[in-house]
C-alpha cells in the first residue's frame, strides 16, 4: 500500500474522537483543535472515502453506516500502533503479550492450564486473540502464534507441538454410551482433513452419510457440542484428552489413524523477544514436555 492510498492521520483522529463524542465540539475539546478544524478534516476524510460519515444534526452527529463500518478499522489500526509503539518503547516493561492462538487450542488446552501459567508468572498480562478464518490477517498483532495446520503451509520458524490422532468423541450417557454411527448425529471441523470421511476411508469402510454432517467453524463448536449430548465430533487427541481423562467425554471407537495437521509455534522473532514472550514460550515449552505430542 502506498502513502497515497492512506489518508492523513489528522483526519482520523479527528473522526475517531468525533464517532466517540458525537460531537466536533467536544472532540475539538480533547484534541486541542477549533471546532471548525475537525469538521474540515472528518469532511476531507469523507471526501476521500467518497462516503459520508455522519448525519450532522443540529446539536449532535449520528455515524451513517458507513461511518459506523468504518470506525472499528480506524480504532484497530490505533490500537495496533499503541501496542507497537509500547512494545518498541519499552512502556509496557515487557509485561504484555499478544498470543495469536487457534480457537479449540485457546478454549481446551490452553484456557485449562493458564493457572499454571499465572502462578509462575504473575506479573504475566496476555491479549489471547483467536481468528477463525484467515489468520495471517491478524497474525501481524501478535508477538507469537499457536496455528492449526500442514507443515508444509507454515513457515520455516514454526516448531511443532502435536502430532495427533484423529477420533469421534461423545457425552457417556449419549445414547446410552453405545452411540450408532448410523444414526447418530455427527460434526465436522469445516475446512481440516480429520473428517468422518476420512476416518471411514482409512478403516477400508465407506461412508454413505456425507450430506448430514453437520460443519462448524471451530474444533471448539463441535466439542461443546458433544460436551452437551448432541452428538459425535471428530476430534483429535490435544483437544480432548483431559476431557475424556476427566469423564466429560468418551471416545466412540478404537480407531485412531493420525491427522495430517498439527499445532505450531510461530515464536517471536529473537530480536522481538521481551520478558513476556520469553516466560511464556518456556512455560508452554514445560506444559509440551509433560504432554508430548502424540506419536
Amino acid at each position: 500500500m502506498t502513502a497515497s492510498n492512506l489518508p492523513p492521520l489528522t483526519w482520523l483522529r479527528a473522526f475517531e474522537a468525533s464517532a466517540r463524542h458525537l460531537s466536533f465540539t467536544r472532540a475539538a475539546g480533547e484534541l486541542n483543535l477549533t471546532q471548525s478544524a475537525v469538521s474540515q478534516h472528518v469532511r476531507s476524510l469523507e471526501s476521500f472515502l467518497g462516503r459520508e460519515l455522519f448525519v450532522r444534526k443540529t446539536r449532535a452527529l449520528e455515524l451513517t453506516e458507513a461511518g459506523a463500518n468504518y470506525l472499528p478499522i480506524v480504532r484497530e489500526a490505533f490500537d495496533l500502533i499503541a501496542t507497537g509503539t509500547r512494545a518498541f518503547t519499552g512502556g509496557d516493561r515487557g509485561r504484555h503479550l499478544v498470543v495469536q492462538c487457534n480457537m479449540g487450542f485457546s478454549v481446551f488446552w490452553l484456557a485449562p492450564r493458564l493457572h499454571r501459567l499465572y502462578a509462575r508468572h504473575p506479573w504475566l498480562v496476555l491479549n489471547i486473540v483467536t481468528p477463525i478464518w484467515d489468520p495471517e490477517r491478524h497474525a501481524a498483532q501478535a508477538a507469537m502464534e499457536i496455528r492449526f495446520g500442514r507443515a508444509e503451509d507454515m513457515s520455516a520458524a514454526a516448531q511443532r507441538l502435536t502430532q495427533d490422532r484423529f477420533f469421534p468423541v461423545c457425552a457417556p450417557d449419549y445414547h446410552g454410551g453405545r452411540p450408532d454411527f448410523d444414526t447418530a448425529t455427527l460434526f465436522d471441523c469445516a475446512g481440516v482433513t480429520g473428517t468422518w470421511e476420512a476416518w471411514f476411508k482409512s478403516q477400508g469402510r465407506p461412508f454413505r452419510r456425507a450430506g448430514e454432517v453437520n460443519l462448524t467453524s471451530s474444533f471448539a463448536i463441535e466439542i461443546t457440542a458433544a460436551l452437551n449430548g448432541a452428538g459425535l465430533a471428530m476430534a483429535h487427541d490435544s483437544l480432548v484428552t483431559d476431557l475424556i481423562g476427566d469423564g466429560r467425554l468418551m471416545r466412540a471407537g478404537d480407531h485412531a489413524p493420525k491427522l495430517t495437521e498439527g499445532y505450531f509455534l510461530l515464536p517471536a522473532a529473537s530480536h522481538a523477544a521481551t520478558p513476556a514472550s520469553e516466560a511464556f514460550l518456556a512455560w508452554l515449552q514445560d506444559e509440551i514436555g509433560q504432554h508430548p505430542a502424540h506419536s
